[in-house]
């Protein structure tokens, strides 16, 4: 999936957060509905501008984002992940 075609981010829509392309809806969002357990469908019902490309496009884009991360403590198996 290539989410460059409907994910943005512009510093003059929501303080520069990802969004879909088009609408004020940020990636952010859409993960915390679905780590909820909202199904797409209900998040599609909640959010008529979106539609299924859009919420893979947010998965594939944060997908993307993670994979570029480092991992810290990788030598220490016994501690939390540490987020920033």
């Amino acid at each position: 999936m290539e989410y460059r075609d409907r994910v943005i981010a512009d510093p003059q829509i929501m303080l520069g957060k990802p969004i879909i392309k088009g609408t004020r809806i940020t990636i952010e969002l859409i993960l915390q509905k679905l780590a909820q357990k909202l199904e797409i469908e209900e998040i599609l019902s909640s959010y008529p501008n979106l539609n299924k490309e859009d919420i893979y496009a947010a998965l594939a884009y944060s997908a993307h984002v993670i994979g570029q991360e480092e991992m810290l403590n990788q030598s220490s198996p016994k501690r939390s992940p540490q987020f920033h």
